[in-house]
């Protein structure tokens, strides 16, 4: 939804309640006309599914007190979906910011109030046919976001690991101390009078920004232009960070570190760093969520008969599991407390998958042994339920 339509709608004449409607009189009124106006009551029907969509819209807004009393204080500023100009008509020039009754546009774009950043949108909405007054400087910017990569190998992954990153990212340039001027002296830019934006009217009695074409938004212009960064303020950077991992990460997991971006300008935050992690594989341990994962071999008799096992954990001593008898080739087990770190600091199971080991090669008397071993079962077929199965399907 645009912010035109944010303000020009009339929310409370599209679900018929009146504006100083209780929370309980919209939720009556949006459930009556979204029974009326549903898309299943009224296949087939263009009008009553853009009728619900209307109301679901009007619901949406009117039915959250924060976003309702950010929508009436918006029409009560523009007259009710009209543009009010101030005294002497069209001409008035008002100079101040919608990002302070909206929530503004956050760092790195995220949207602080309803319709992310309706400042913006606004911002030289009243501005027009004049100039920002005196005293105007160049606004701070916030750093770009930098994104790497990072491999871990298994056991770091599961157990967390500091790592260094070597990052290039754009920064204020020290040649010139970020001011495009080899002198140092740059000028306030006379377009946009330092603002850094410029503003174009696009009708209705609107009025939007752009960033400034004559100084790339910088709000300076350098006399001399540094040689490094060509007049721009920002030159490449390059600086090796120690960043830790935390533990229990999973792979082509993207973490995000919050200021570790390339720096501001002119006092601005840094960007954000995310790092996309690599795992390594691991000979023997797998993983499953927070669980690792392992497969043993054992022999015919101990699964058998039953046995107690030996199984290793990872960068640990090992844990011995007890087979009962009979126990199936395929079998899981589950050792508690043997696998990778969650996030509130305990740690997942470790899976022991049971795989007996039929050998290759028989000695003489491991052949008689079986030999006597099958005479002694013969009269047993474990195949028989299966073809019972089969006939009775």
């Amino acid at each position: 939804m645009s912010t035109k339509d944010f303000v020009e709608k009339d929310y409370y004449k599209v679900l018929g309640v009146p504006k100083d409607a209780t929370e309980a009189e919209i939720k009556k009124a949006y459930r009556k006309l979204a029974r009326e106006f549903h898309p299943d009551a009224n296949k087939g029907d263009a009008s009553a599914e853009e009728r619900f969509k209307e109301i679901s819209e009007a619901n949406d807004i009117l039915g959250d007190a924060k976003k309702r009393k950010e929508y009436d204080e918006a029409r009560a500023l523009f007259g009710n979906g009209g543009f009010r100009p101030g005294p002497g008509g069209g001409g008035g020039s008002f100079n101040f910011d919608l990002g302070d009754l909206f929530g503004g546009q956050q760092p790195g774009g995220a949207g602080g109030g309803f319709g992310g950043g309706l400042g913006d949108v606004f911002g030289g909405l009243f501005n027009r046919g004049a100039g920002p007054g005196p005293g105007t400087r160049t606004q701070p910017r916030r750093g770009q976001d930098i994104e790497s990569e990072v491999t871990l190998s298994f056991t770091e992954a599961v157990d967390g690991a500091t790592v260094p990153l070597r990052m290039s990212s754009q920064a204020p340039c020290k040649a010139c101390s970020g001011t495009g001027d080899k002198n140092g002296t740059p000028r306030v830019c006379p377009t946009c009078v330092g603002t850094g934006q410029v503003s174009r009217g696009s009708g209705g009695g609107f009025s939007l920004t752009d960033p400034c074409a004559d100084c790339k938004g910088r709000g300076l212009i350098a006399e001399t232009p540094c040689d490094v960064c060509k007049g721009s303020g920002r030159a490449r950077s390059s600086r090796t960070m120690q960043v830790r991992i935390p533990a229990g990460v999973s792979n082509g997991q993207r973490i995000r570190l919050r200021g570790k971006g390339a720096p501001g300008e002119r006092g601005g935050p840094a960007g954000d760093l995310y790092v996309v992690v690599h795992v390594d594989s691991h000979p023997v341990f797998g993983r499953k969520d927070d669980n690792l994962t392992v497969t043993v071999p054992v022999t015919f008799a101990e699964a058998a008969l039953g046995a107690d096992v030996k199984v290793p954990t990872l960068n640990g001593p090992s844990v011995t599991l007890k087979l009962p008898p009979g126990t199936p080739n395929g079998r899981t087990m589950r050792a508690r407390g043997k696998g990778a770190v969650r996030k509130d600091g305990t740690r997942g199971d470790l899976l022991v998958t049971v795989e007996v080991a039929v050998p290759t090669e028989l000695s003489d008397k491991a052949r008689e042994a079986l030999e006597m071993y099958r005479e002694a079962t013969g009269s047993e077929d474990p195949r028989s339920a299966l073809f019972e199965s089969a006939k009775g399907a």
